[in-house]
């Protein structure tokens, strides 16, 4: 996941970085990568909420951290974080079969993460 001296401040602006190069990985690797670092950064996030509520949660899955945050943010903010959480999911593996996110995509995630990053630490 991420290390003690990753924030989520660094995490996004990997995931700017990876979206605006146009040398190094390929476009799709450079389009899973920002992924899995936006991923990163909700869930620091997600966790930073619950851990405030309920100190030693961190232990449990990701999914049963989504069912919890209803209970520690409104009902829309936990709605849109597990509908991103989701699609990131996927934008982060590799299938053989399965074309990779696209760009846009990924952008779109790019600013719901940073609206829901906002949304969650204050």
């Amino acid at each position: 996941m991420s290390t003690p001296s990753t924030s989520v401040e660094e995490l996004l602006l990997t995931a700017d970085q990876l979206l605006t190069a146009r040398t190094g990985a390929t476009a799709a690797g450079r389009h899973r990568g920002a992924s899995l670092a936006l991923r990163t950064a909700l869930e620091i996030s997600i966790d930073r909420v619950l851990d405030a509520a309920v100190p030693g949660l961190a232990g449990t899955t990701m999914r049963a951290k989504m069912l919890c945050l209803h209970c520690y943010t409104g009902a829309e903010t936990a709605r849109r974080t597990h509908a991103v959480w989701a699609h990131l999911c996927l934008g982060c593996h590799y299938h053989q079969y399965e074309i990779g996110p696209t760009r846009d995509q990924v952008h779109t995630w790019r600013t719901e993460v940073g609206e829901l990053v906002g949304t969650l630490t204050h």
